[in-house]
């Protein structure tokens, strides 16, 4: 019995040095699309649905330029936001010739999570998440995922978390982000009182949009930063 509680402890030695030293690359730019698929009455099918262009998010090292489409136009935009830590600023039209220094230090900053529409930024963490359960790990679009579920009277909801090394300016759940040493990068979600299956996927590109790629250049002249294309 000894030796077994003494091979149990150095296991778990051995995983805390493992995930202490585990170096975390934060990724210099890119982009995320947010995309929501919206399924009603799906008890009766999933023939009736919606997809949804939730954000467009575009970063720079940890500068982000948020493009929230219209969902019903999606190739129009609501708003363009300059989210830097824990705040944004609101662009106007012009966006692309707007020059980062300027917008500091003439406009107010807001709290990102108090941002309405488009990514949501929550320092929340994710509800009854100590009651969620450890599922198989599945395989989706050639990537590998860790994956659990949690499950109430109201809703059930599975998560999917992608493990990596590059660190993202943007994750859904920070406190997954710890105990996973990954991110989130899809949630299904069945509301058991509305008859409706939703999916949320995060979805990570190397390349900016192009209105943020202006952006970033446009600023990379002007201040002479090492925005890389």
């Amino acid at each position: 019995m000894t030796k077994t509680l003494q091979l149990i402890a150095a296991i778990t030695f051995v995983s805390a040095i493992s995930v202490s030293c585990r170096k975390e690359i934060a990724s210099e730019k890119g982009g995320i699309d947010m995309i929501s698929n919206v399924y009603f009455n799906a008890s009766k099918g999933l023939n009736q649905m919606r997809t949804f262009h939730v954000s467009k998010l575009n970063y720079a090292h940890d500068t982000i330029v948020e493009i929230v489409p219209d969902l019903s136009f999606p190739e129009m935009s609501l708003s363009k936001n300059l989210i830097k830590d824990s705040i944004y600023f609101e662009l106007g039209g012009n966006a692309e010739k707007t020059v980062i220094s300027d917008v500091f230090n003439h406009q107010k900053p807001k709290l990102v999570d108090h941002k309405k529409g488009g990514a949501i930024f929550s320092k929340e963490e994710i509800p009854n998440y100590r009651n969620r359960r450890k599922l198989n790990d599945t395989v989706l679009f050639n990537k590998k995922y860790k994956r659990f579920e949690i499950n109430s009277p109201w809703m059930y909801t599975r998560f999917y978390v992608y493990q990596t090394d590059t660190i993202l300016p943007y994750s859904l759940y920070k406190h997954v982000e710890k105990d996973y040493g990954g991110r989130i990068e899809r949630i299904d979600s069945y509301n058991k009182k509305t008859d409706a299956f939703v999916t949320l996927q995060l979805i990570p590109r190397k390349n900016w949009d192009e209105e943020a790629k202006d952006f970033f250049e446009f600023n990379r002249y002007v201040h002479g930063k090492s925005f890389q294309k």
